[in-house]
């Protein structure tokens, strides 16, 4: 996955919900904001995005969290 090559990604988890393999969650984390906007301006992330817009059941959406444990100072 070309995704978590990129510069900056420290994890890029795909989660799928046991009760309905169908509903599919990716959690990204980024060294930084700069990195997750580079993300965006990927060619992968473009196709994708495209590809699957079709596909959704709803409208994605982007829930944004800040780390609080452990000690993220080494990513």
């Amino acid at each position: 996955m070309a995704s978590r090559r990129e510069s900056g990604i420290v994890r890029f988890d795909v989660l799928s919900d046991r009760d309905d393999p169908a509903h599919v969650v990716l959690v990204e984390v980024y060294q930084d904001e700069a990195a997750a906007a580079a993300h965006k301006e990927t060619g992968h992330y473009q196709r994708w995005r495209d590809t699957v817009a079709p596909m959704m059941a709803r409208p994605r959406k982007a829930t944004r969290y800040v780390n609080t444990s452990p000690d993220d100072t080494d990513w």
